[in-house]
């Protein structure tokens, strides 16, 4: 999808949501959830499965026996043992969880890399994103669709040169992840906070008052009742979101708002994997310890087909 289809894409959805008033816009980036299943390991492992491996690669596993299980999760120790010691620690278990669970991250930086990197240099500069996302409209100063995509196009060029550490407008492929997902870097929490008051803040005074909060997430559009949910965030601004009740989100409230400081679930179920593993209860795994637990860590085919298969071959 080239820029001109993504931003009337945007537009149809704009329009739907506008169409759709009582719907509630969404602007607070929560960690998600490891797994939709119920964490009880007394009934099974699947929430373990699907917080160590992501959803869909959990499924994959479920068709494997359990010798190609233990053979694939010897592999996936090697990648976790950050610092090649022969240990794998809760921190390292950490951030392969939370990699699992964001790999579509990766994979459509992936997708947006090999557009970008016009030189195939292993690069992306803000000239080659530039050209290859507004290079057909850098010429237009009047585009037939409305879209202001200079304004656009400074807007990106302040967020790059943000992800872009070492100031040199070339991006690594690190560099190019915290760019287009900036959410998910603490270095670039503050242009998320920037881009999203710039936004709701109508009347451009750096702050975000009640009606802007609130005409964000809806659209009156003639009704002059409004549902009980924008009642709610009404209170909400009030008692919580305007932490020294001047009638105004700054940055710093609005930055709570946006972006809270969640329970770190990836944490908590690293832990709790090196709990029920860790055989010697040193604080950290061999490779040996988490295979002989690999049915915690990762599914197979069920245990009683295979037991059905012996009993069919002894019949």
């Amino acid at each position: 999808m080239d820029l001109r289809q993504f931003l009337m894409c945007l537009s149809l959805c704009t329009a739907f949501a506008l169409s759709k008033p009582t719907e509630k816009k969404d602007r607070v980036h929560h960690e998600p959830q490891l797994s939709d299943k119920v964490h009880n390991d007394a009934q099974s492992f699947d929430y373990d499965h699907d917080a160590f491996l992501g959803a869909e690669e959990a499924k994959t596993f479920d068709q494997l026996t359990p010798e190609e299980s233990k053979e694939r999760l010897g592999k996936i120790v090697s990648k976790i043992d950050g610092d090649k010691d022969g240990f794998v620690t809760v921190d390292e278990l950490k951030d392969w969880i939370k990699f699992a669970q964001k790999r579509w991250i990766y994979e459509d930086v992936e997708r947006q890399w090999k557009g970008h990197d016009l030189n195939e240099d292993g690069l992306v500069s803000w000239e080659e994103y530039k050209n290859a996302t507004y290079g057909y409209v850098l010429d237009d100063p009047d585009p037939d669709d409305g879209f202001n995509y200079k304004q656009m196009m400074v807007r990106d060029e302040r967020r790059f040169k943000m992800a872009d550490k070492d100031g040199d407008l070339i991006a690594t492929k690190e560099e190019f992840t915290a760019f287009l997902h900036p959410e998910e870097y603490d270095y670039m929490k503050d242009i998320v906070v920037q881009e999203t008051m710039e936004d709701i803040d109508k009347n451009a005074d750096g702050f975000i008052d009640l009606e802007e909060y609130i005409g964000d997430m809806y659209s009156h559009d003639g009704n002059a009742d409004e549902p009980e949910w924008v009642k709610t965030e009404r209170e909400q601004f009030v008692e919580f979101r305007d932490k020294n009740r001047d009638g105004k989100m700054d940055k710093e409230e609005t930055k709570d708002w946006i972006l809270p400081s969640d329970y770190d679930h990836a944490e908590a179920e690293a832990r709790h994997l090196v709990y029920e593993s860790d055989q010697n209860k040193d604080g950290r795994l061999t490779k040996e310890e988490i295979v002989d637990k690999y049915d915690l860590f990762v599914g197979s085919q069920a245990t009683d087909f295979g037991e059905a298969l012996v009993r069919h071959d002894e019949f």
